[in-house]
C-alpha cells in the first residue's frame, strides 16, 4: 500500500475530501479520503500513509481549482 502522487488524485477529490486534507490536524488521511483516492486511482491507501510537506504545499496551492 502506498500513497499515489497527490497530482494524480487531488484534482478529482471531492470538496469534502479537500477540506478534510487541508483542515486535518495530522498528515494521515482519514478513511473517507483514503477511499476516494482508491476510487480515483485504484490504489489502496493504508492507514499509515501520510502526506508530506510537499503534498500539503501542493494541496494548498491547488485548493481552489475545480476538477
Amino acid at each position: 500500500m502506498t500513497l499515489p502522487p497527490i497530482s494524480e488524485w487531488w484534482p478529482e477529490l471531492s470538496e469534502d475530501g479537500r477540506r478534510a486534507v487541508l483542515d486535518g490536524d495530522t498528515p494521515h488521511l482519514d478513511e473517507a479520503v483514503r477511499e476516494e483516492i482508491r476510487v480515483i486511482t485504484g490504489a489502496v491507501v493504508g492507514m499509515v500513509e501520510a502526506l508530506t510537506d510537499d503534498d500539503l504545499d501542493y494541496a494548498r496551492a491547488h485548493a481552489d481549482e475545480q476538477s
